[in-house]
């Protein structure tokens, strides 16, 4: 009886701890966020490290410095060569966008005055306002002009600031991954310590396959929407191009946002080109759903559309703006977590006789077995 006590004293005991951890978690989360996307690249560059010490038997050492080196060759070649076209023609973007809301409200107008049978009677505004109302109003658009313009320029510093530590966060991760590992694992009961290296290296494949299928579909996505928007002469095919691939990285709704642009740019040149756009779009997300990522990312870890909706609003909601765009990676770490530890280590456990859900799905769709005849 006392050694039953105990236990659930025990118990108890780590379960308030456990709460308490989480409670600091969560207290903490932008931190804990940040280091989670320092890990991610990390475990990408790690990758080009691990490949260049097997296959090419470089020390390691020289190999961190070797992939460092091809990415600041890489980021100064696309600061070069690639960026200054995309800021050019994204900053003509920005100015055709008052032109295309003015045609969109041209058309509203002659709506309004030439408008169908089915279409609803508007109220036309009887009261002009004075010259004091607009004093008033322009000092209220002034003060709060000022005052997002402060927080932005905090936000601004603020974010570089965490960009900058990601980057040093991410140096020393890739620079010794194996004590930081260690580290990791010392969290865990010793007992289980082995299995969770097992699925902290799962955890890490699944991240590397999403991270290359990822890129591929995107740069996919890139390149078929400048090849669309220079058949279909939209201007500033590039920065839309450009704009498709980088919101592609966030599933349902990147797709969504990468499509305002081209639309506001077909706008100020006709109604039918910005229905043609549409159609491209329409197009190659279809291509990219059902023949690209089927074809590219057979090895990734497999997420319902369903549940990768709801792990984006989930993540949004509770850690803004980067839990969108961190959602996808943290969805696959939390599923590969839930399915090692949770469905196979506790719920499968001495279980000899679990069938896999694929294999009975498969003897349900054929039917009961035949009974054994009697003899």
């Amino acid at each position: 009886m006392n050694g039953y006590t105990a236990m659930k004293i025990s118990d108890w005991m780590s379960l308030i701890c456990l709460l308490i951890a989480l409670a600091i978690l969560w207290r903490f989360r932008h931190i804990v966020l940040l280091l989670f996307a320092a890990m991610v690249i990390a475990i990408a560059l790690n990758s080009i490290v691990r490949r260049l010490v097997n296959q090419f038997r470089i020390p390691r050492g020289q190999a961190v410095g070797l992939t460092l080196g091809l990415v600041f060759l890489s980021l100064v070649l696309f600061i070069i060569l690639v960026l200054p076209l995309f800021v050019k023609q994204f900053e003509q973007v920005l100015e055709l966008v008052p032109m295309g809301f003015e045609r969109l409200q041209e058309w509203g107008t002659a709506l309004l005055e030439a408008p169908p049978p089915w279409f609803p009677e508007q109220a036309t505004p009887t009261e002009i306002p004075s010259l004091s109302d607009l004093i008033n109003q322009f000092g209220d658009v002034g003060g709060e002009f000022f005052s997002n313009f402060f927080s932005f320029f905090s936000e601004s510093l603020t974010t570089l600031l965490q960009l900058l530590l990601l980057m040093v966060i991410s140096l020393m991760l890739l620079i010794d991954p194996l004590s930081y590992r260690r580290l990791m694992l010392r969290l865990f009961p010793s007992w289980y310590r082995r299995r969770a290296d097992e699925i902290l290296t799962k955890c890490e494949d699944a991240l590397l396959c999403w991270l290359v299928g990822v890129s591929i579909s995107s740069l996919f996505v890139a390149s078929v929407s400048f090849v669309g928007l220079l058949v279909l002469g939209v201007p500033f095919p590039f920065a839309n191009a450009m704009l498709a691939g980088i919101f592609d990285f966030i599933p349902n709704i990147g797709p969504t946002l990468s499509i305002i642009f081209p639309i506001i740019v077909a706008l100020s040149q006709s109604f039918g080109s910005a229905i043609a756009v549409i159609v491209l779009y329409v197009v190659i997300q279809n291509l990219e759903s059902y023949w690209l990522n089927p074809m590219v990312m057979q090895k990734q870890v497999s997420l319902l559309p369903a549940a990768t909706l709801t792990a984006q609003i989930f993540f949004a909601t509770f850690l803004g703006p980067a839990g969108l765009i961190l959602a996808l990676p943290l969805a696959v770490v939390c599923k590969t977590w839930i399915e090692e530890a949770w469905m196979i280590d506790i719920l499968e456990k001495d279980q000899p006789d679990a069938k896999d859900l694929s294999a009975l799905s498969d003897v349900e769709q054929e039917g009961p077995a035949p009974e054994a005849s009697q003899s």
